[in-house]
This record gives C-alpha cells, structure tokens and sequence, in this order.
C-alpha cells in the first residue's frame, strides 16, 4: 500500500520547515484561504476554505507509513479532512491526499488577534522558492483576510519554525503588505500572543 500525501498550502509549501518526502507541487481546485481566529491561539490561523470557482496553489507530500501523529500535532487546531479528487498534480501515482483546514464551527469572531509577520515570511518563502515570484502575488491574491493586522515579531519571531529570508523574499511580503494596505503593527505597540 503506498503512502498517503497532504496537501499544504501555507506554511507547509515551505520544505523548510519539515522534512517530507516527495514534495510535488499542486493545486486544490474549489478553495480559497483565509485568516481566521480560533479557540486556539491569540493570533490568527491560515485556512483553506470552499469556494466554488477558485483554486489555491500548493504542496504535496509524503507521509511515510501513513504515521500522521506528528503532522497531527503540528496543525492541531485543523481537521484533516480527505482532498485527493480536487488536487491536480504531477505525481505519477493517485495517491490518497488529505488537506488540513480549520472547520466552520471553530471559526470565532476576530477581536485582538493578529497575524505573525514570521509565519507569514515562511510562507511567502515556500511559495517564492517553488512557484517565483508570480507564485507569491498568486498566494496574496487568492487569500482572504487581510485587514487582520499583523504583528511585527521578525526581530524577536514567535512562530517556532521561523526562516532567513532573503532580502528578495523580505521585500516581496513588504510590497505585498503595502499594495493590500495591510496594518504592521510593532511589537511595543500590541500585546505579545500566547506561543504559537
């Protein structure tokens, strides 16, 4: 039997910040993403959400023997639903795919949350790296949710799986910010979230 993949379309396109197997890239057809808040955290989660008409880019990978415990616990505060029939890839297998996306019921009504500008940077250079530049503005168009402030924590990150960027990739999530009118707020200005 062989191994089933996830798709991941934030933080998991960075092949930086884990170590599965076979990444592929991919698209989820009929989805969306958005920053949402959750019982989890103080600060805001990326989801992907349905929507008729729209696709996401993203990445598949492996998980060796079906063992999901650790991914599991990496992206607790999502389901893990199944996604393989609307994922187009170039794997020269079918593999079973799962995606992890936050359900409606544990969507909450932003108050104080905010986007971590160190997630955020992650994600932005898993996308640069795999699909360039074109790949990033696709990731900042197909994203909902962007009056959510984000706090400036790249000094001092929050997020535990934090990357370098280059000055390329720096300059690429600030010009995205600026063109959205996006609200960077610095760390003395806003209260530090819980741990991510």
């Amino acid at each position: 039997m062989s191994d089933p993949y996830f798709f991941g379309y934030g933080s998991l396109v960075n092949t930086k910040s884990h170590s599965y197997p076979d990444p592929h890239p991919a698209t989820l057809k009929g989805w969306r993403r958005a920053w949402v808040a959750t019982p989890r955290l103080g600060v805001v989660l990326l989801t992907g959400v349905p929507a008729p008409g729209h696709s996401i880019q993203g990445l598949i990978a492996a998980v060796p023997g079906a063992d999901w415990a650790a991914l599991d616990a990496r992206e607790s505060g999502y389901a893990r639903v199944p996604a393989h029939g609307d994922i187009d890839h170039a794997h020269p297998a079918a593999p079973e795919i799962a995606v992890y996306a936050v359900q409606r019921e544990n969507m909450l009504r932003r108050s104080n949350q905010m986007i971590l500008l160190s997630y955020l940077d992650v994600v932005v250079q898993g996308f640069h790296e795999v699909f360039g530049e074109a790949g990033v503005q696709g990731f900042f168009d197909s994203t909902d949710g962007w009056d959510t402030p984000i706090l400036n924590d790249r000094a001092d990150p929050v997020y535990p799986r934090h990357q370098q960027l280059t000055e390329l990739q720096t300059g690429l999530v600030d010009d995205h910010l600026t063109r959205l009118s996006a609200q960077v707020k610095e760390r003395h200005e806003a209260p530090l979230p819980p741990e991510f």
